[in-house]
């Protein structure tokens, strides 16, 4: 069982995600809300994120398209 639990991913808070992707932690709750962030983990009231998650998410972003000059 310590190798499952040393194998496990940490879970970030909100505050520690809003941190690591330097964004207000009302923006994550937003995110969360509008479902437009990484997936959540709900554990009673509590809600983390799994890097595994944060990081698929953010694969998943892309720039918007720059719009073409007209020559």
């Amino acid at each position: 069982m310590s190798e499952e639990r040393a194998t496990r991913q940490k879970l970030l808070t909100e505050a520690e995600l809003a941190e690591e992707l330097q964004v207000p932690t009302r923006t994550i709750r937003y995110w969360r809300e509008s479902g437009t962030g990484p997936t959540p983990l709900k554990m009673g009231k509590h809600t983390r994120y799994r890097a595994s998650d944060i990081d698929a998410w953010l694969d998943g972003l892309s720039e918007a398209p720059k719009a073409s000059k007209a020559s």
